[in-house]
Parts: C-alpha cells; structure tokens; sequence
C-alpha cells in the first residue's frame, strides 16, 4: 500500500522531531510534513529529564554556547507569545564547593564563559552592585553571565540550606528550567495547524534509487505502507544510530543510561522558590562505621565506598505552594550500553542519590535516615564523542539527521529544529552549523583536535 505524498517525513516524535517538524512546517511553510513514530509524543526520554536549560557550557570554541543562546532566544519569544503555556522560569543554576582550589576554577571557566558571550561574571563581595536572587517564576528582564559568591557569610545568607563549608558558589544566571511536555506539545500544535501530520507508525525501511532517498516504509496499526518522499530527517532520540544504519551509514554515538528520583520534601529542607542545585566537588558518602564495614564485605556492593563523581544536583518540581516534590539525578554510572526499554532497574538508587545530594544540603540527611517513597525514572543521553549534536545531512542524498542531544534536548530543541530545517530547505545556515555537521569527522584537523578535548559540558 501506498500512502500520500510527503514533502519531509520525519523519524521520532520526541522534541527533536517535533521541533523539526515545527520548524519546516511553520518557519518555512513546508506543507506536507509526516511525523512517524510508534509510541505517543514525548514519551521515550524527552518526558525523563529535569526540563532544565542553560546558555553555560563549556569552550573549546563558543558553538555550543550560540546554538544555546540561540535556542534560548526561541523560547523566551514562544513563552511571550503563548502567555507562557510551558511555566519557562529563570531561576539560574547553582554551582557549589568547598574546595578552594575549585573554586579557582569555577571563577576562571565563568571568565571564559563571559569571553564567549555568555554575559558579565559579577562576584560578590567586590562587585559594583549586590547580589541579586532570581525570582521563582518571572524569566524576563533578568541578569545574564554569573554571580560568584565567595563570602561565606553572603552563602549562608542567600543559601542557609547549604553545607556550611561552601566556600564558593557560581549562579549561572540565564539558566531554570520548564515543562517539557507543555512546551513540545504547543510546538507540535503550531505544526499540525501549518499542516503537519502524526502518524502512528514504525519506520522499517527506507527506500532507495541512484544513492537518494525515495520513499519510507512504515507499519502501525493501520497496516503496512509506503510515503513516497524524496527527504527524510533521522529524529529517533537513543536508536537515532539505528535508523541510520537503514541507510547504510553508521554515526559516532554512544547512548549513557541516566537515572532521577522524585521524592517529596514534606520537611521542606529545600526552599520552593530555589534554584537548581548542583555540587560540583566529588565525594565519598558519609557511611556509619557498621554500615562501610558491610558494604567493604560484599564483593557486590564494595564500589559504593569508592569516590563518587561531582555533579549530583536537584531542583523543586510543581508550580502549586502545596507541591513538597524535589528531583535529584546523579550521574554516576555512564558506561556506555545499547538502550533498553524499559530502564533496568538500580535498588541503589534512590538512597545513593539522595546520601550524595546532602552533602550539599545537609537537611536532606534526615531522609537517608528514613528513606521516602522515591518515583524513579531515566532514560539514556545518546551522544557523541565530544558531546555535540549531529544536525545537518548524512552522506544519502535526502537524508538528515537531528540527533545526539545528550541530556540537552529540551533546551537546544528550538535551535536544532531551526538549523535542521534551514538544512533541509536551503535556508542560510548560521556560522555554527558546521560544528554540528555529520561532515565535521572527515576533517582531519577536527579528529586531531578531539584528542585534546576537554569538558564535555554535560553539567
């Protein structure tokens, strides 16, 4: 059976492929635009994250920062526009240590990220104007760059909930988080009334001629069928690697499991109001004597003496005054793996989360103490080598891809959507297009430069 002609067909109906098709549908009047995917919206890994964004990354170049900003300046025109239907707030991230020495390096990658133009870095004490708190809800009118407090008095007055050896705390400031769902459900709308369709349906092949793409075969309910299309947009999420190996090409990414817990805060230890909390200095947990003497004898649980990696981090879930609802995540565990649906499970989860995120809020001990019902949920962050996206065309003619966005989908989908589309349409491409290109791989100065690679930005 043959279905309609399709302009663009796109694989995935997670929030990059409902950004691309919002982009090629509305931005560009694509008119036959088919989203494919078996399962409903959203609802692989795009609904597991903590819907959190940042313009904060990492050098060595500013490509990352642009395509944030970029993506940044989209949503904050779609929160105007809508009334803010996705609750976009600007509560900034929260780097804290008790390390000095790290707190050196924290001043100087706010330093370079200020050269890029992430904006001013203000430090307290010593700065021209006071500290300013971000407020809960608003997102506009408010400072960019970072704050760095490093008097431990004006920690304690901004952050009492923090572990009162912190010496130094960076809030990024154009930086919060909104509801992922909400705001790929209004894109999805804006493109299903430009004309867009989503059909439910799994891409098994897709069909060739002369090295160009002709047709893509798909089955669902209603049966097998092919839409004649001369484009397609590989938009699968963690099996993006699979589907383009339909088209006989094979890209450099690898997919890291990633684990969250929900659990509530009915002592209220964090505030509702607070912004996104990360301990940036690696740990070893605080076990009882009994408890390590235990753990050193099992030859299943002795790695949960080791040190742990830096990065645990948590934020307030809900927009109700009643919600007691916090996430915590750590990333403790990224060996690379084929994903798997559902997560495998990890009993340890929730407590090793939890012990982990009161070393930056001690309140949270009492917890460990009597553990809560935790709601625990994950999914994988597929990526490449150094972290960025692949988006742009794959070595078939007609064929793209928008994918390996990590644990950074939601913030840059608006970006990556947009450069998807320009790609597909001929649209001009911005100046950093090409440090996400496929293509990028075959320069030979790029994979020498990757060997001297440094932070990966993932927090």
């Amino acid at each position: 059976m043959t279905r309609p002609t399709a302009d663009v067909v796109v694989c995935g109906a997670g929030i990059a492929g409902i950004a691309a098709a919002h982009h090629l549908a509305v931005g560009h009047g694509v008119a036959r635009v088919v989203l494919v995917d078996a399962r409903p919206p959203l609802s692989l890994t795009s609904d597991k994250s903590t819907e959190a964004y940042r313009n904060w990354w990492p050098g060595p170049d500013d490509a990352m920062l642009r395509l944030m900003t970029r993506s940044l300046d989209l949503l904050d025109a779609l929160a105007e526009e809508s009334g803010n239907v996705f609750r976009l707030n600007r509560r900034g991230y929260v780097y804290a240590t008790a390390d000095p020495e790290h707190a050196v390096e924290l001043a100087r990658a706010a330093e370079t990220a200020a050269a890029m133009g992430a904006g001013p870095l203000r430090r307290h004490p010593g700065g021209a104007a006071p500290y300013q708190p971000a407020p809960a809800f608003e997102y506009r009118n408010q400072p960019t760059g970072a704050d760095l407090l490093l008097d431990p008095a004006l920690i304690r007055r901004h952050f009492p909930y923090v572990a009162p050896d912190a010496v130094a705390v960076l809030h990024a400031r154009r930086c919060g988080w909104l509801s992922g769902q909400q705001l790929g459900m209004h894109l999805l709308e804006r493109a299903r009334r430009a004309g867009a369709t989503l059909l439910e349906a799994q891409v098994d092949a897709i069909e060739m001629a002369g090295g160009r793409v002709q047709g893509v075969r798909v089955a669902g309910p209603a049966g097998a069928a092919t839409i004649p299309t001369g484009c397609f947009v590989d938009a699968a999420g963690p099996f993006v690697g699979d589907v383009a190996a339909l088209l006989g090409v094979e890209l450099p990414v690898f997919s890291e499991r990633h684990v969250k817990i929900a659990v509530e805060d009915h002592l209220a230890v964090v505030p509702r109001e607070a912004p996104f909390l990360i301990w940036d200095d690696p740990q070893v947990l605080d076990w009882s004597e009994e408890e390590r003497a235990g753990l050193a004898a099992s030859e299943d649980l002795g790695w949960m003496l080791e040190p742990f990696p830096a990065g645990v981090h948590m934020r307030p879930e809900g927009n109700s005054p009643d919600s007691r609802t916090v996430l915590v995540l750590w990333a403790y565990h990224v060996a690379p793996g084929r994903p798997v649906f559902p997560l495998p499970p990890d009993p340890y989860f929730p407590e090793l989360a939890l012990r982990g995120m009161s070393r930056m809020i001690p309140g949270l001990r009492a917890y460990v103490e009597r553990m809560p019902r935790a709601h625990v949920d994950g999914g994988y962050y597929t990526k490449t080598r150094e972290n960025r996206p692949l988006i742009g065309p794959l070595p078939v003619d007609g064929a793209y891809v928008i994918g390996a966005l990590s644990g950074y989908g939601l913030m840059a989908a608006c970006a990556a959507g947009e450069l998807l589309a320009a790609h597909v349409t001929g649209a001009p491409l911005p100046g950093y297009a090409p440090a996400f290109a496929l293509a990028r791989y075959d320069d030979p100065a790029y994979r020498k430069r990757l060997e001297a690679w440094g932070s990966t930005g993932q927090l």
